[in-house]
């Protein structure tokens, strides 16, 4: 393989023009960042369903204005064993686009939609090509969604088994769970190597059963310009007493728990001059029950709160100019989500629940706080510090380390890439790599 890799198809399960997803960003990045870099080439392939419109006879479409972008159309999916029905299209399709570029790298940023079908037809094509999955969250372990939450509540999941998905999901039997993980692990194997953003999502896949010398932490990259400057304060005595959410409004994101400790912080704490604002759609499509308390949990907070409906991460610079803290209320494990990044890049201290990849990269009292995962009355303790304690901000500013850019990102990758080809090569198992 010629050292400069000139060939790296990114696939993806979704496309940022039609899907803006933190995964689909990161993969879209990582393909810019290869560009970037002299010597190497990469082209971008990312599955579309409905309702975008399929050309007929074939699942391969264009995006004019992103010319080497690639779109695959395919909607016969299994949702339980994460495949693709449509094996003649992947052994027509997709195979052609393989065949076409002839890629040294195929990298997988997800394979929803898409089916694990496709990680086998690339090693059947293309022996030997090198396959790298990045992982973004625990679906291949956990069919909740991949959450790793129990389902009818709350309850974090400790680990995954046939008995106890089979007790989430009465009606699948433990017999079709285990059919389930050897299905996805034996697809997942055919990969040469694994990519997170974070350690603690390694762990859970090592428990799960993959080989923890064929894993490598590489947080995904960003592409933003420039930081956005502290928001200005009138006065010296002014407070940093400007709080804001990002992202979906879920049942798993703890939107819930923030409103009611926002209604919960004294008069005389919360005073006149802060506020919570919340950016964020999708509210609509949750289960009644969920909309029903959110409505009532934002009617005891009254004007202390905001809402600011669904945005474009292109529009986080100008968001960010208007506050101080950003909040992370997940009751889910979550893995890198890109909030985290963007918040650190503009010099925004965080507060977040204490568990998964949240507590993983948010220090507590360095850069940030932690509350204890879905308690209100925790957060209310930790927002009322973060009002009362005048020097706070400051420091916790100073602690944030910026994180690494898109461009960093694609060269960590690379040196991942050439390492990989140089094993391959020499017969040598890519587990090797590590061990």
């Amino acid at each position: 393989m010629p050292k400069t890799f000139p060939r790296v198809l990114v696939v993806s399960h979704g496309h940022p023009s039609y899907s803006l997803g933190g995964a689909e960003i990161a993969a879209y990045n990582l393909h810019k960042g290869l560009n970037k870099i002299e010597g190497a080439e990469s082209r971008f392939l990312a599955r579309v369903g409905y309702p975008v419109v399929r050309h007929s006879g074939t699942a391969l479409m264009s995006l004019r204005q992103n010319g080497g972008d690639i779109l695959y159309h395919a909607d016969e999916y299994d949702h339980f064993l994460i495949s693709n029905r449509n094996t003649e299209e992947i052994e027509r399709d997709f195979l052609r686009v393989l065949r076409d570029l002839k890629p040294d790298v195929v990298h997988f940023h997800h394979f929803i939609g898409l089916g694990l079908e496709t990680i086998y037809a690339v090693r059947r094509a293309l022996p030997d090509c090198v396959i790298v999955i990045t992982f973004h969250e625990f679906l291949s372990i956990c069919h909740h969604h991949g959450q790793m939450v129990k389902t009818g509540g709350t309850k974090l999941c400790q680990r995954s088994s046939p008995a106890d998905c089979n007790s989430c999901f009465p009606e699948i039997s433990p017999a079709r769970f285990l059919r389930r993980e050897h299905f996805v692990r034996g697809l997942l194997e055919v990969a040469d190597y694994f990519v997170s953003p974070s350690q603690f999502l390694v762990d859970r896949y090592v428990d799960w059963g993959l080989d923890p010398s064929r894993f490598i932490v590489i947080e995904n990259g960003l592409d933003i310009a420039e930081p956005t400057p502290p928001r200005p304060l009138p006065t010296k005595k002014d407070r940093r007493s400007r709080f804001a959410y990002f992202g979906q409004i879920t049942q798993f994101k703890g939107v819930d728990v923030l409103l009611d400790a926002v209604a919960r912080i004294p008069d005389a704490i919360w005073g006149d001059d802060a506020q919570l604002m919340i950016f964020g759609g999708n509210l609509e499509r949750q289960p009644t029950s969920f909309q029903e308390k959110i409505e009532k949990l934002v009617e005891r907070a009254g004007n202390r709160v905001r809402f600011y409906g669904a945005y474009q991460n292109s529009e986080m610079p100008r968001l960010m100019r208007s506050i101080d803290w950003t909040i992370i209320p997940s009751i889910w494990w979550e893995n890198s989500p890109i909030v985290i990044q963007e918040s650190f890049f503009h010099g925004r201290p965080m507060i977040c629940s204490n568990i998964g990849g949240m507590a993983e990269k948010i220090t507590d009292g360095v850069d940030g706080l932690h509350f204890r995962v879905a308690s209100s009355e925790d957060l209310v303790d930790r927002m009322s510090e973060a009002l009362t304690n005048p020097g706070l901000w400051d420091q916790l500013r100073a602690g944030i380390k910026t994180p690494i850019s898109y461009e960093e990102c694609a060269r960590q990758h690379l040196a991942l890439y050439h390492d990989l080809a140089a094993q391959k090569a020499k017969g040598i198992p890519t587990a090797a790599l590590t061990a």
